[in-house]
């Protein structure tokens, strides 16, 4: 799989432009439209026990009655994984590019790229500024594509110019805060040229239809890749990790009222520290589908069009996998390691089906069910389900990074000795990127003498060919990690007492996801092959009558549809 940035380049701009010619076919069959759906964080055995029911919750009935009936008229990939690694980014990113991170060159939201430098002015999360100089040789830098880069991350709206209490968008990005590419002048790089591949928006909409998309941050514009931001006819991004604020008129698809704030007592700094609130904030995305379903715009102010193409992200499962709520003394998360939820969980799995419900009768009122393909998955899992299984590593002990850190082997924006900077790419997985790549058996020496501290005598340590096998060749990619280490099972590099798990790394938990293609003209019916989120991009296309290979990563790396 090794390749050099300027094969993978040519390969990119030649796939690219064979997207109109291919599309001979496009909306002439049964399918007119997508609805893609990611449910971040719900595993496959989430899907099994809330459709068919447990036992001893909810009486034994399900507790997705919406998903539940999808899958009476669709196929469920039961062991589907989601990108290596498995963060929102680049697993996103593999769901509507169908390439893995040795292609897109996306390996987390805050990665590290040898061929950039520092942005311009230090994000909102304290990646610092530096100094660019055009056309000279690139000093190497963090990369963040979250929420550090608005113009106002404790804002709903970005800090988008004259954009309304929820609306910023691609408005909301501060170009200052962007890492910046020498070898084109010091121009800053947009979330959509940082992903190396094309995605199912470019060449939707590059084939004459309308794209749609609607995720947690500003950043996730890179949805866009291939084409940039005129493929998005339609991009909502309420900032997820903004001030918690009041929402007048937004009532969540279970009937409760965001307005006042729900959670009042909770940790205001963002929607993910509720249980409660964040459903507030999923539901200004619902409401922007069901609006998009009605031919209108996300905000419901303008007659547009129906997509061709649409979806949104949820957050709230994940946050109910997670979160500690320690003002109110609330647990989410699981039971056992069989997936029963706690009452929090519960909550957030009936939120998002009660959401995805809101979608299918929508659909249905406007006569377009029977002619829309529903695609449910997830960006990620989560890890551990097991609550007994957990361990925040950075309290008993250290991690890859601190350790090679006081070693003096990582980059000071990478490095944990850095007082203001926004640290290491490390969840339940360690990237590692050396500042000297020569230096990568001394830094494995160091990792396995102190394995027990750094959780990983159970775990993984991948370097050399072991690496490279799988990704690109870290002395010719300026992407890819110098060494990436899975820990034990359970094991997450926090310090933090209220998180239940996390995701990000190799672990089942983390990368089996619920994979469901749904319509009326479907067998009910269960696929234990092995496959790939990655394999969701091609297999929209050839539903909506686009040839695969329109996309380069499925034409790089060979990424095939999905079986029936």
């Amino acid at each position: 799989m090794k390749k050099t940035l300027p094969l993978l380049l040519l390969v990119t701009i030649c796939s690219m432009g064979t997207a109109i010619a291919q599309n001979n076919n496009f909306l002439q069959g049964h399918i007119k439209r997508v609805v893609l759906i990611s449910v971040d964080g719900m595993h496959a055995v989430d899907f099994l026990n809330c459709a068919n029911g447990i036992s001893t919750i909810n009486n034994g009935q399900p507790f997705c009655p919406a998903l539940a009936a999808l899958g009476k008229t669709g196929f469920n990939y039961v062991a589907a994984s989601t990108s290596k690694t498995s963060d929102s980014f680049p697993g996103l990113t593999a769901i509507i590019t169908g390439g893995s991170p040795a292609y897109t060159g996306v390996y987390y939201d805050v990665a590290y790229s040898r061929n950039y430098d520092a942005p311009a002015k230090t994000t909102g999360n304290g990646l610092g500024a530096g100094p660019c100089t055009p056309f000279a040789a690139p000093t190497g830098t963090t990369t963040e594509y979250e929420e550090g880069i608005d113009i106002d991350k404790t804002k709903l709206n970005g800090g988008a110019p004259g954009a309304s209490l929820t609306d910023g968008g691609i408005a909301s990005i501060d170009s200052k805060k962007l890492v910046r590419d020498p070898n084109n002048g010091c121009n800053p790089v947009w979330p959509w040229d940082f992903v190396r591949a094309n995605s199912i928006f470019s060449v939707i909409h590059q084939a004459g239809g309308y794209a749609a998309w609607s995720d947690k941050h500003p950043a996730y514009s890179s949805v866009a890749s291939g084409l940039g931001p005129i493929a998005l006819d339609d991009f909502y991004a309420p900032e997820i990790n903004s001030t918690v604020i009041a929402l007048p008129h937004v009532t969540t698809p279970l009937g409760a009222s965001c307005s006042p704030i729900r959670d009042p007592g909770s940790d205001l700094t963002a929607w993910t520290n509720s249980f409660q609130n964040i459903q507030c904030y999923d539901t200004l995305k619902v409401n922007a589908i069901l609006n998009e379903i009605n031919g209108k715009n996300h905000l419901g102010t303008k007659q547009t069009q129906v997509p061709t193409i649409f979806g949104m992200n949820f957050q709230a499962l994940s946050v109910g996998q997670k979160l500690v709520e320690a003002s109110n003394s609330t647990t989410g998360g699981y039971l056992d390691a069989a997936g029963t939820p706690t009452a929090a969980l519960l909550g957030e799995f009936q939120f998002v089906d009660a959401s995805i419900g809101a979608f299918v009768n929508e659909l249905k009122a406007q006569g377009l069910y029977d002619s829309t393909l529903i695609v449910i998955t997830a960006k990620h899992g989560q890890s551990p389900i097991d609550p007994s299984r957990y361990v925040s590593q950075l309290i008993k002990g250290t991690s890859p990074v601190t350790l090679l850190s006081n070693a003096g082997f990582i980059p000071f924006s990478e490095s944990t000795n850095n007082p203001t900077g926004i640290g290491p790419t490390e969840d339940d997985v360690s990237l590692v990127w050396l500042s000297n790549s020569a230096d990568t058996l001394a830094a494995v020496q160091i990792l396995e003498a102190n394995a027990s501290p750094a959780g990983i005598e159970l775990g993984q340590i991948y370097y050399g060919p072991s690496l490279a096998l799988n990704y690109n060749d870290p002395t010719v990619d300026p992407r890819t990690p110098d060494i990436i280490v899975t820990p034990n099972v359970g094991v997450t590099y926090s310090g933090s007492t209220a998180k239940l798990s996390e995701h990000g790394g190799f672990a089942h938990d983390d990368t089996n996801v619920v994979l469901l293609l749904s319509n009326p003209s479907f067998p009910s019916k269960t696929v234990r092959e092995g496959v790939g989120t990655v394999q969701v991009a091609p297999t929209i296309l050839q539903y909506l009558g686009l040839s695969p290979s329109a996309l380069s990563s499925v034409v790089a790396e060979g990424t095939s549809v999905l079986p029936k």
